[in-house]
């Protein structure tokens, strides 16, 4: 897809069919989170993909959608914070170098006829407990993924001359 027509499309799923996610459209949203540019070309960040199936009890304990367990497959990306890079006032950009990786694999996915939806709002420790996490790899978001059986509704965002300043505050 022409990428202007794909960034404005692009919506937040909140509704999967059970249909399975095909291994070469899989292959090709994990690959674009790869390519994705990270902080000294660190990237500092692991993927895991979870099959649903089964799973989906435990699942909920980490987010308590019924959505979000619908698709066969839910991805959580995860920040290394000792791989990461620092700036010299102590920022560490694990967090944003993750969301960079995740906002191509949400494009990608999108390109493939898949949907996602950004999960922020999850409960950290039971995600650490139910995928057991190792000590230095921390959730970071998740998105369902699988193919969308909601239609988007409409995009509310702020018009451009909020968000844009020219040269100084």
């Amino acid at each position: 897809m022409e990428f202007s027509k794909l960034i404005k499309e692009r919506y937040s799923v909140r509704a999967y069919t059970p249909d399975p996610v095909e291994d070469e459209k899989l292959e090709k949203v994990l690959e674009a989170a790869r390519l994705a540019p990270t902080a000294a070309n660190r990237q500092p960040f692991q993927l895991l993909v979870i099959h649903t199936e089964g799973r989906e009890e435990e699942l909920y304990d980490i987010y308590q959608k019924a959505w979000f367990v619908e698709p066969p497959l839910v991805i959580c990306a995860c920040g290394l914070k000792k791989q990461g890079w620092t700036r010299r006032d102590g920022k560490s950009y694990v967090d944003v170098d993750v969301a960079i990786a995740m906002d191509h694999l949400i494009l990608a996915a999108a390109n493939e006829g898949l949907g996602t939806c950004w999960v922020g709002a999850f409960d950290p420790d039971a995600a650490r407990r139910v995928l057991g996490l190792p000590e230095g790899v921390e959730p970071i978001a998740f998105t369902p993924l699988g193919y969308p059986a909601d239609e988007p509704g409409t995009k509310k965002r702020k018009p451009l001359d909020e968000l844009v300043r020219q040269e100084r505050w």
